[in-house]
């Protein structure tokens, strides 16, 4: 894994957690905001694939767990991503990026960590929502992100190509 790459992983991370953190609570939708750290991890694999995305899932997962105003139990989003990265992954080592695939891709993603997280809450007894609270929150979760993925993924999906073009997938 060459330096530029994972210099350029550190900064996308950063720039959507703090949007998330800062910004979009603003903006939020019944309580829900735009996961934009998931997307990176998404854009990532698609272009990267599995590995390379798992890895970046699990710290961007950690730093999520720990950014304020973090309320759950740390590793949550890290199992979370960690899934998100391999799912998005293989689906790119198995088809090419169209339009509807991204779309697809991002939203079973969304669905699939947001209902991890809420999951693991539950396991963990860790939520202070009911199960159909919880279930909205995925619902608005993955429109959310299914919004912003035409702004956000084409530009961190251009990012990790540039970087390495030839060693992407």
């Amino acid at each position: 894994m060459s330096t530029a790459r994972v210099l350029l992983a550190f900064v996308a991370v950063s720039v959507a957690l703090a949007l998330q953190v800062s910004v979009f609570p603003y903006v939020a939708w019944q309580g829900v905001v735009p996961n934009l750290v998931l997307l990176v991890v998404v854009g990532a694999a698609l272009v990267r694939g599995a590995q390379f995305a798992m890895v970046l899932g699990l710290a961007a997962g950690v730093l999520l767990d720990l950014a304020p105003p973090a309320d759950h139990v740390a590793g949550r989003w890290a199992l979370a991503f960690v899934v998100v990265g391999y799912v998005a992954g293989r689906v790119a080592a198995d088809l090419k990026p169209t339009p509807t695939t991204v779309l697809g891709t991002v939203a079973a993603s969304s669905f699939l960590g947001t209902s991890l997280f809420a999951l693991s809450g539950l396991v963990l007894r860790d939520p202070a929502l009911a199960v159909p609270d919880l279930l909205q929150v995925v619902v608005l979760s993955v429109a959310w992100d299914l919004v912003l993925t035409p702004f956000v993924l084409p530009l961190v999906m251009a990012m990790f190509h540039r970087i390495e073009p030839e060693r992407a997938t």
